[in-house]
């Protein structure tokens, strides 16, 4: 009986290295895995850092751009408020040459309707006045255009004077 247990005994040794070993085999295959699973874990955080620290970079040249941009558009409001105002009070300058040029043709039909003199009193006829220097591209000629209806108001007053007189 002692042969018998000492058989059985070694048979149940081997089937537990047996087992030992199978499970051994399948441990370092586990091992194995997580070794390149680790490796290709490894390689994406380096990935992920190098695409956050460029799209640090990216965000930082938009805000840069996006400044830049806020500071041009400021100044181009401000150059278009003033070119605004400029023609603005060219407008007014050009409906008061109007007016006057209006006022002129009217007494010029009075007086060519009515045969005796129209009298132009002095304290009507305002002022000459001389435009204001313009600083846009177009400032030269509605300089002048505005200088040349300012000088034909004066004649056709002094016209209209000297045969009031």
């Amino acid at each position: 009986m002692s042969l018998l247990v000492t058989l059985l005994a070694d048979a149940l040794v081997a089937v537990l290295l047996v087992a030992t070993i199978v499970t051994s085999v399948r441990l370092s295959r586990r091992i194995a895995q997580l070794k390149g699973d680790e490796a290709a874990l490894r390689q994406t955080i380096g990935d992920l850092m190098v695409a956050s620290n460029t799209a640090e970079r990216a965000i930082s040249g938009l805000r840069a751009a996006l400044d830049e941009c806020d500071r041009t558009l400021t100044e181009r409001l401000e150059i278009a408020g003033q070119h605004a105002a400029e023609i603005a009070a060219q407008v007014e300058a050009g409906k008061g040459v109007i007016a006057r040029i209006g006022a002129i043709v009217g007494e010029m039909q009075a007086a060519g309707s009515n045969p005796r003199p129209v009298a132009v009193a002095r304290a009507e006829a305002p002022a000459p006045r001389t435009p204001a220097p313009v600083e846009s591209p177009n400032g030269e000629r509605l300089g002048a255009a505005a200088a040349a209806a300012l000088a034909m108001t004066e004649r056709a007053l002094n016209r209209v004077r000297s045969r009031a007189a």
